[in-house]
């Protein structure tokens, strides 16, 4: 197929990846940096050249549809190459007319899917897995295996794209440490391994608003990370006694279940904690999670019976109307009592246990790794002791979920218990 696109559509610093062949290709760096439209971009373009097929991921699978599907559903809009494409909704599968190529859209906990993917023609040739951080290293390999077979003039590629959220990831660790990255370093290209950094001064499509907004970021952390694109260092985080742990074996044998709810729609996702409490050993077991925005209640209550049956969950009790709901589709739900300094006694409660995290809740440990005290200007916890009221969806629900628990148990007293 003739591809008459004009280069005026691309950010400048992403034109040179349209050729890009590394087998591993890393985009990274600060929110609204036009990170995530070059990946779609660029795969529009492969598919109308007609060499490659694409397998693009993301951690769960409703999110996809929401995100990089509809970013490439986008980009042929604008590019006004829809006559070229068909566009299937209920498989979210992308296909070039003119030479059957294809973008198949997954989640990667749809393990079944995954295993059945067969383009109409060809290999899968490239990978896309969006917002990577979300995702463990395994799951990362069991993918690669996806690309066998194909033609050996055709390069495959797995390309992962995400903010860098903090440097104890495994990512960070599996393919930064190793090179001694510095903050100052936007680029890196071997064979095997490319890597971009990129914030929002590489978009120039943004709005003054836009860049008024992550210009004017007052936390330092969401600053380096969200604005300027660094790998993120925490100094003040709130919980430091969690550890993962793969809990498949000992799933069978939790019987002392807490469930909490955390509600959201478009802004926040709706946030599920799903627990066995062990008292004597001071200890929580988070075996299961559910973490997804833009869900009527109706559809809520679906997820919710799959991952906890008719169990009883403590609800954010703000939404009295979504309670009521979810019991009309027969949830077990009950709203949370909180009270006064709730969330102050319900994080300090959780810092005197050990928590234990199942190794496939992603969002949970993305919460725990981010959610710190408020700082002042020079890095310190202000006083009272404040959290920041972000990555704490979960956190949150897992507060409604031990409340009476927490009613039970008389807190430890200490001269400064938020920061011991």
């Amino acid at each position: 197929m003739q591809i008459d696109i004009h280069t005026s559509v691309f950010n400048s610093v992403y034109l040179p990846h349209l050729g890009n062949v590394s087998r591993i290709q890393i985009f990274y760096g600060g929110s609204s940096s036009g990170k995530s439209v070059f990946l779609a971009q660029r795969a529009i373009y492969d598919l109308m050249e007609g060499h490659r097929n694409y397998l693009v991921c993301r951690q769960v699978a409703r999110t996809v549809r929401s995100s990089v599907f509809q970013e490439m559903q986008n980009v042929i809009s604008r590019w006004g190459v829809g006559k070229y494409f068909k566009v299937n909704k209920a498989d979210a599968v992308i296909t070039c007319l003119s030479n059957n190529k294809q973008a198949i859209f997954v989640g990667m906990d749809d393990v079944e899917k995954l295993k059945s993917i067969t383009p109409m023609d060809g290999a899968i040739t490239d990978i896309w897995v969006e917002e990577a951080t979300e995702t463990n290293e395994n799951s990362i390999k069991q993918l690669m295996k996806r690309q066998r077979g194909g033609k050996k003039d055709t390069p495959k590629r797995i390309t992962l794209s995400f903010n860098p959220i903090l440097q104890d990831h495994w990512i960070f660790k599996r393919y930064f440490a190793p090179l001694g990255w510095r903050d100052d370093q936007t680029e890196h290209k071997t064979d095997r391994l490319s890597i971009q950094k990129t914030w929002y001064i590489h978009n120039k499509f943004l709005t003054a608003d836009d860049v008024y907004d992550l210009e004017h970021e007052e936390d330092k952390y969401f600053r380096d990370v969200y604005t300027f694109g660094n790998w993120g260092v925490l100094g003040n985080v709130i919980f430091t006694n969690w550890e993962v742990r793969n809990l498949d074996d000992m799933k069978n044998q939790f019987t002392v279940h807490r469930n909490g709810l955390d509600f959201g729609y478009s802004a926040d996702p709706a946030a599920l904690w799903v627990a066995h409490y062990d008292k004597k050993k001071k200890t929580i077991y988070i075996y299961d999670e559910f973490y997804e925005r833009g869900l009527t209640n109706d559809i809520l209550a679906t997820f919710i019976k799959d991952k906890i049956e008719n169990r009883r969950v403590v609800c954010d009790s703000a939404e009295p109307k979504s309670i009521a709901e979810l019991r009309r589709y027969n949830i077990n739900a009950y709203g949370a009592k909180k009270g006064k300094d709730s969330v102050l006694h319900g994080i300090q409660w959780l810092q005197q246990h050990k928590i234990i995290v199942d190794a496939g809740c992603i969002n949970l440990q993305n919460e725990l790794r981010q959610y710190k005290w408020k700082e002042d200007k020079f890095g310190e916890p202000v006083s009272p002791p404040q959290p920041v009221d972000i990555n704490n969806h979960l956190i949150d629900a897992g507060r409604y979920a031990h409340e009476e628990d927490m009613l039970e148990y008389t807190v430890e007293t200490k001269e400064n218990p938020f920061f011991g």
